[in-house]
């Protein structure tokens, strides 16, 4: 939005009506719903709430999170990177004389960057002839894969019917389908597993008859089951999401502005917490009313939509006057998305909006996650898949291929398909869905939300966190800790003694001043009562306070609420100076921190404009101080200034503060100065030098001269206005050391430790400055005290990177820090080396990072090192990254849920990850892996029972149980106590949070592998193979009998292998064991038909005295005894002799 007018004239209101009725505004309005945003004019008004209801109707803009306002833009251009310029990766470790080569030298592309020649479509329709298809294919598919071209636009005021481009709509959207593409994407999202497409085709095989087993719904319905279960659950996820992008488009955006400048948070888009200046475009705010806004014809050329988030090129043109008036606009004018007006009201025109705003163009598209266990399972299928083809080759070939053998390998592949268990993917999605329900209601974490609920089981296999700072890490709220003079140190506990000084130096003044105005500095002569160096130490507290209250670019602002609209505006201030709604704002949050710590101690800061400022000491008086000269920070210099002139005694004087590494040159008698900064430094504080110099009149106009000329040079102004602000910089005053202290989350330290105990590595992405990046990994033990870090220094070219990179790798356990910028370098040359190098780092710190790089350090990760990856954060900076990464968890925090509405898992607070990942995660892994492997299992002992079977038969495809049995063995008879097993727990909560450690296995995939699902194939053929010899061995003259004591065994075999794999009882699996049990036995009472072998053929059906007779029972619990007693006693052997470690902690 383009920041046009930042004042108000109330008379305006009265002549609403008239406007509204007047061609230009009905004209104007028009065209706002046409084109939604793009053209729509925000005009500024601020009375009271019936008014604004009014013209709000033709006025509102919706969706606040999406909308760019242009306020101005950056001269910088950003440039897209050409893969051509890349230069072949080096290799590391040569000697700097050999890397004395000019770029120009290597002009191939990294190995990493190297593509394979892809093959169009026309290739595989033609099989490599190209004739007519060859152009049209390229046509086609270049039409559905392109994407709308970006182009610059010209946005004019008053006048949208001039512009006839159509831009996009105004809204976020995070749904990943639509009303036409729900039903197609969720069955390809199914079907693309081939433990699904398998069973779909089994299904479909059905239909033809030489190839039908049974009945069609023995087939049908678990598939369905599957499918309705599946579409669903994706149903009501999809319709969360749209009620939560609806609830955020619905909101009202209506920023408005009082002066010609205002502050902007940027948290949520770059990570910087210092707040930005922006200023109104200058010719508009010279109007004389705000109606003029819709009679001016002027225009807003703007560049077209970039990623670049800290530059802007345009201009501003007026046509209407003569000469016709052409200003520049740059970042400074411009308000995007995603931040947040602090101070002041803003008028602006939108040029952005939708997808082409910044902070959508920074944020990827959501992706359908994918679990590492379901790929695991996936790959299982396959094998099992392969085992089905290899047992049915094996059948037919045994048969001797007689008749139609082909039919018959089909018939076998179809007796033989419960090998790969459809019911496995139920169990699976309705396993996780018990997880997600018990995550959210979990008292301990109370808030948290699960949004994607297919990966819970991702919580536990975690190698690499990716965490924000600003929010999720600290709170941003900075607290002034530490005061040091260099003899003694003032501390939270030490400071009513600084106040008390404060009060007694200005109480001296104004008591010997009682007849007279407010002297600006205090009198030095000390009381007859007072001792020597309490005269000397109070004197240096009252010079270091005033230092601190005046050297700033802080400004104070006044919160009064309007009686009639309810509405909060920030006013300049009144004279009377009230304490109770003062607000500061300020480019840096240390600022007001220091600000705010001399307001604590006595002496505050009532009143600033651009020329003078105002403090009111301790007694009510108020103290003027004239602006003469303000030298801003730069993270060039580290350090700012400013010159004052005191109004009561015209002292000149000229304060400033900075780094320690910048003011140590500055300063005099600065021996103390490096280790008191190296102590609070330890102590996470982030430090600033005070020091001051007296001016005489001859000196100040001396230096203004020459900076004045500085100024006005063509040719290296900005080295010349350095030069003669450096020459003022020598033999200052030192006057304290200040330490303030980013307030961290609650618990972060504990929950860092925690999760590096657990094996978890951590990576901090900020857009934060390096200073204060890596002050915050020292206060938050993200680099532990005994750890080196190592500071990557700015690299521009392939020559500093490698050099550096090769400094790095001298180093050992120690941490990295390393800027935005100088990452891109090194992902651009030494992509895979750095990737390596980051990868042994105890911690890495990123500072500087855009949305785009935090989303690409993610990929990096996951492609370069296999591991599963999280990400956490609270702010829409942190969306991309979240979504990137295998899961994503997202703060709901104080500057909006963005990030919580994009993420996977959303939590209340950092500490909370600590529980989700050691229990939940822990949790839903171990019972989903067994979960998995039982029903594999539950699949290949009945197809082993069946080849058995066939094979005593004469390798018949005949089916061993008929259509009932099948589809009951897998719901009514076994599920509810293979189901339990997602209740089963190895460890107790408490032991798993006091022990870490133990998550290390989870990353090693030992729960499930193709180790333990060898083991379960074993057990199933084992067991499989005991029940059907062994009730062909006992069903003695009445061969009707072998159904019902195979199948009954087969149901106590399960049963008991159940309670055999549950390590943690709990009274829900007791019930579900015993309700199966009894469903069993009833059903053998009222369905013995479906026990009868061949029925139709034989006409052979059980008699239902025989199972209640002794012959029965022994039978059936012979053959249960032989088939699960050796298990029990491996059992219990590998728990005596080779015990897991868990086992070993909870005994």
């Amino acid at each position: 939005m383009i920041y046009i007018k930042g004042w108000m004239i109330a008379s305006l209101f009265a002549v609403l009506p008239i406007f509204h009725k007047s061609k230009i505004l009905v004209d104007m309005l028009g065209q706002v719903h046409k084109i939604f945003g793009l053209k729509t004019f925000l005009i500024k008004f601020h009375v009271v709430k019936i008014t604004f209801c009014y013209f709000m109707r033709f006025l509102v803009i919706k969706n606040t999170l999406v909308i760019d306002l242009l306020f101005l833009f950056h001269l910088a251009r950003y440039q897209v990177e050409d893969e051509s310029s890349h230069l072949d990766e080096m290799p590391l470790m040569m000697s700097e004389e050999g890397f004395e080569n000019d770029e120009s030298d290597y002009h191939t592309l990294p190995r990493a960057r190297i593509s394979q020649r892809k093959r169009g479509l026309e290739w595989f329709i033609c099989g490599g002839w190209k004739f007519l298809c060859t152009s049209c294919s390229d046509w086609l598919i270049n039409i559905c894969r392109r994407k709308k071209e970006l182009k610059a636009r010209t946005v004019w005021l008053g006048c949208p019917e001039k512009c006839e481009e159509k831009y996009p709509k105004n809204a976020i959207k995070n749904q990943k389908y639509n009303v036409f593409t729900f039903i197609p994407g969720v069955l390809y999202e199914q079907f693309k597993f081939f433990l699904n497409l398998y069973f779909l085709v089994v299904s479909c095989s059905q239909f033809v008859p030489a190839l039908k087993i049974g009945y069609l719904y023995t087939y049908w319905a678990p598939l369905g089951f599957v499918l309705t279960v599946t579409v669903v659950r994706e149903a009501v996820d999809e319709y969360r999401r749209y009620k939560r992008d609806k609830e955020m488009n619905s909101q009202l955006y209506s920023k408005l502005t009082v002066r010609g400048s205002c502050f902007i948070r940027t948290d949520q888009l770059d990570g910087e917490t210092d707040w930005k200046l922006k200023v109104a475009v200058s010719c508009t705010q010279r109007l004389p009313a705000l109606g003029d806004l819709f009679s001016i014809n002027a225009y807003v050329y703007a560049q077209k939509p970039q990623l670049d988030i800290h530059s802007f090129e345009g201009t501003f043109t007026r046509e209407d006057s003569d000469p016709a008036v052409h200003e520049s606009l740059s970042i400074e004018n411009t308000l995007w998305a995603s931040t947040v007006v602090a101070s002041g009201t803003v008028i602006g025109v939108v040029i952005y909006t939708g997808k082409e705003t910044r902070s959508v163009m920074n944020t990827s598209n959501p992706k359908n996650k994918v679990g590492l266990l379901d790929l695991e399972l996936n790959q299982l299928t396959k094998a099992l898949f392969l085992a089905l083809v290899a047992l049915s080759i094996v059948m037919v070939t045994l048969q001797g291929f007689v008749g139609p053998w082909y039919r018959n390998l089909f018939r076998f592949l179809l007796l033989f398909s419960y090998i790969i268990p459809i019911s496995l993917r139920v169990n699976l999605d309705m396993g996780k869905a018990a997880y997600g329900w018990m995550i959210m209601k979990d008292d301990n974490i109370p808030g948290t939300v699960v949004r994607t609920s297919t990966i819970p089981e991702e919580l536990g296999r975690l190698v690499y966190l990716l965490t924000d700072k600003t929010g999720t890490l600290t709170q941003n709220e900075m607290i002034f800790k530490r005061l040091h003079l260099g003899t003694v140190s003032y501390g939270t506990d030490t400071m009513d003694e600084i106040q008390s000084h404060i009060i007694n130096s200005y109480s001296q003044v104004h008591s010997q001043n009682s007849g007279s105005n407010v002297s600006s500095t205090p009198s030095r002569k000390p009381q007859s009562s007072a001792p020597k160096v309490r005269k000397s130490v109070s004197s240096r507290i009252h010079e270091a306070v005033k230092a601190i209250a005046l050297c700033h670019n802080v400004t104070p602002v006044y919160e009064s609420r309007a009686g009639v609209s309810g509405e909060t505006e920030y006013a300049e201030v009144d004279q009377d100076f009230s304490d109770e709604n003062r607000a500061y704002q300020a480019s840096s949050p240390d600022e007001v921190a220091l600000v705010q710590w001399t307001e604590s101690v006595g002496l505050t800061l009532v009143n600033r404009d651009l020329t003078s400022m105002q403090l009111k000491t301790p007694g009510g008086h108020i103290l003027t101080y004239y602006i003469l000269q303000i030298f801003p920070f730069t993270s060039e210099s580290k350090r700012m200034g400013i010159i004052v002139r005191d109004e009561s005694s015209g002292d000149i004087t000229f304060y400033m503060k900075g780094a320690d590494v910048a003011m140590s040159t500055i300063v005099q008698y600065n021996d103390w100065l490096e280790e008191e900064c190296g102590n609070m430094a330890r102590e996470g504080l982030r430090t600033l030098v005070v020091a001051k110099k007296s001016l005489t009149e001859e000196q100040y106009q001396d230096f203004e001269s020459r900076y004045n000329q500085a100024k006005l040079s063509i040719h290296d102004r900005n080295l010349k206005v350095a030069a003669v602000v450096e020459s003022l910089e020598r033999e200052m005053e030192l006057l304290c050391l200040t330490g303030v202290e980013d307030q961290l989350q609650a618990d972060v330290r504990p929950t860092l430790e925690m999760l590096r105990n657990a094996g978890i590595k951590i990576w901090m992405l900020t857009g934060d400055k390096l200073e204060t990046a890596t002050c915050i990994a020292k206060s938050s033990h993200l680099v532990s005290r005994t750890q080196d870090i190592h500071i990557f220094r700015p690299v521009t070219t392939r020559g500093e990177a490698h050099l550096e990179l090769n400094a790095f790798r001298r180093k050992h356990d120690c941490a990295l820090v390393i800027s935005g910028d100088s990452l891109e370098v090194c992902l651009k040359y030494y992509e895979h080396e750095f990737v390596e190098l980051a990868c042994q780092c105890p911690a890495v710190v990123c500072c500087r990072c855009s949305p785009t790089q935090k989303a690409h350090i993610v990929k990096l990760l996951q492609h370069h090192t296999g591991k599963r990856t999280c990400a956490i954060g609270d702010g829409g900076n942190d969306v991309s990254m979240i979504q990137a990464a295998d899961c994503g968890i997202g703060i709901e925090g104080k500057e909006g849920k963005q990030a919580s509405l994009a993420a996977d898992f959303s939590i209340t607070q950092f500490k909370h990850i600590g529980r989700l990942l050691m229990v939940h995660g822990r949790n839903s892994y171990k019972r989903s892996a067994a979960l998995g492997q039982f029903v594999m299992h539950r699949g290949l002992i009945i197809s082993t029972m069946q080849a058995v079977f066939s094979s005593v038969f004469y390798f018949a495809s005949v089916p061993l149980y008929q259509g009932f049995l099948m589809v009951g063995y897998a719901t009514i008879y076994t599920m509810f106590p293979v189901f339990s097993l997602v209740l089963d727990q190895d460890v107790k909560p408490e032991m798993a949070l006091l022990y870490p450690e133990l998550y290390k296995d989870l990353t090693k995939g030992r729960s499930l592998s193709f180790k333990t699902f060898l083991i379960w194939v074993l057990i199933s053929i084992y067991q499989g193979g005991i029940l059907m010899y062994g009730a062909l061995l006992l069903f003695e003259s009445e061969f009707v009998h072998v159904v019902a004591i195979s199948f009954t065994a087969l149901i106590l075999t399960e049963l008991l292998m159940v309670a055999l794999t549950i390590r943690t009882w709990h009274w829900l699996m007791v019930v579900a064991e015993f309700l199966s049990l009894g469903c069993y036995v009833a059903s053998l009472a009222f369905l013995n038909e479906y026990f009868g072998i061949g029925r139709v053929s034989f006409g052979a059906f059980l008699d239902v005295a025989f199972i209640t007779t002794v012959t029965f029972l022994w039978k059936v619990s012979a053959i249960t005894v032989v088939s699960c007693l050796p298990l029990y006693i491996l059992k219990y052997l590998k728990r005596k002799f080779s015990p897991p470690s868990y086992s070993k902690l909870t005994s």
